[in-house]
């Protein structure tokens, strides 16, 4: 039976490059898939874009594409397999990211590949036609006022399908819900209908499994002496090989670090899932209550059991508005009674920002490694006390100079008591925060821009 491979090249927009150029280079991939897109970081790309309108898409798109776009198109294994590249780092701007990319090929001297960029989900103008609408905390789109700053839907594989069927070699996407980016080449290559609800689940399941890249080969699954992986400095990212019927072997490259075993993908299936019943995509409702898994050999594992029901009605939106500053500074203190110091110096800023009338909306003042996990009933219970802490205090603000305030107080601990206190730092930065709320499908229309390198 014919199959298809393909790669998580990132499982955020940080996420590390080499392991990524080790797939595209030895993975003998079909797709090499880089989900770089969190709530959150779309909401600060919508920020940077209302800056500087060529800006907005993942800062780490250029370097990512320089090295891999050599292995793009017929690759360097003459032709057997033709490499491409689907990802959403086009957050906020994915036609600026798709020119940069064009940009790019053009240094490296590259021809003959075709770059589509998907646009779509960014809803916010449709939503402020009726800016009644409630987010998930209870707040309306009208109570935010200027604070808004973006809305963006989930949205599915039917775009990056319509692109592929187009012969798009990479494809850039804003707002797509992290597993569709690996189920649309499923649809493609296999024919898969739109309403196939058992496929697309399987489907939906493969790139559930791969969309955090390199959790499911052992990052996120290490805990030394409880279970242990091996190599992690070398970890490798996954890849699954996939047949016409959706079942997958979830494996990494040869000789790379990590591990991948019916556990880890045990871990990284249940991984923010609610209702394992009940995982709703704009693809599909899929079920992964079935799903089993079987080693095949030394780091594969063969995936199969999932299922789907029809896709919900409604697309999620991710809503991005400004709530606040948050002012924070830090301070250590070591040596023998560095506890007994840290907790005065702790006492002395909170009744400072209150002398001084800090107004903070939330406020945390806490000891690193003493109380700032757990709280005082779990933290005290050590037989002896530590030789060294830090504290923190970090306060939301509505105003500016408020949170401003907070890490000078933090900084003044130096002459002001009590002794011995080093390493000061503070900060302060805007909080960009994220809500939800649900719209109709049918308010959303998707485009693919599709170019030529030449």
């Amino acid at each position: 039976m014919r199959t298809i491979r393909i790669g998580s090249g990132a499982g955020y927009s940080g996420d590390r490059i080499e392991p990524a150029i080790e797939l595209a280079e030895d993975g003998e991939l079909d797709y090499l898939v880089f989900e770089c897109l969190a709530e959150r970081t779309i909401a600060l790309a919508q920020q940077a874009r209302l800056v500087d309108p060529e800006a907005g898409f993942d800062p780490l798109l250029s370097e990512r594409m320089r090295r891999v776009l050599p292995f793009v198109g017929r690759g360097i294994d003459g032709g057997r397999r033709r490499l491409r590249v689907i990802t959403n780092m086009g957050a906020a701007n994915p036609l600026a990211a798709a020119q940069e990319v064009r940009r790019i090929a053009a240094q490296l001297g590259l021809s003959g590949l075709k770059v589509a960029a998907l646009t779509g989900d960014d809803v916010l103008q449709i939503l402020l036609r009726d800016p009644s609408h409630k987010l998930d905390n209870g707040k309306t789109l009208a109570s935010l006022g200027e604070q808004l700053i973006s809305a963006n839907a989930y949205l599915g594989a039917e775009g990056i399908v319509e692109a592929l069927q187009a012969d798009a070699d990479i494809i850039i996407t804003g707002r797509v819900a992290d597993p569709s980016l690996f189920l649309a080449p499923q649809m493609f290559e296999f024919g898969w209908a739109a309403d196939d609800w058992v496929r697309l689940g399987r489907g939906t399941l493969v790139g559930h499994l791969l969309e955090c890249a390199g959790q499911i080969s052992g990052g996120y699954f290490a805990d030394p002496g409880v279970k242990d992986v091996p190599d992690l400095e070398r970890l490798g990212f996954p890849l699954a090989e996939v047949d016409a019927t959706g079942n997958a072997v979830i494996s990494k490259v040869a000789g790379s670090g990590g591990r991948i075993d019916t556990a880890t993908c045990t871990e990284q299936m249940i991984y923010e899932i609610h209702d394992p019943a009940a995982y709703l995509t704009p693809d599909v409702s899929a079920d992964f209550s079935g799903v089993s898994f079987a080693t095949q050999g030394i780091n594969e594992v063969c995936a199969q059991g999932a299922t789907g029901r029809v896709r919900p009605k409604s697309l999620k939106v991710s809503v991005g508005f400004l709530d606040g500053w948050i002012g924070e500074g830090q301070m250590s203190y070591g040596g023998p009674g560095a506890l007994a110091r840290g907790q005065l110096a702790r006492e002395i800023v909170l009744k400072r920002l209150n002398l001084i009338g800090v107004a903070c909306e939330e406020i945390r003042a806490e000891l690193i490694g003493v109380d700032a996990l757990h709280g005082n009933d779990l933290s005290f219970r050590a037989d002896s006390e530590p030789w060294e802490v830090r504290l923190r205090v970090a306060g939301r603000c509505a105003d500016r100079s408020d949170a401003v305030r907070i890490g000078n107080e933090v900084e003044s601990l130096y002459t002001n008591g009590p002794y011995g206190g080093g390493g000061a730092a503070k900060s302060i930065r805007q909080v960009v925060a994220v809500a939800s709320l649900f719209l109709q499908r049918e308010n959303v229309s998707q485009q693919v821009h599709v170019e030529n390198i030449v």
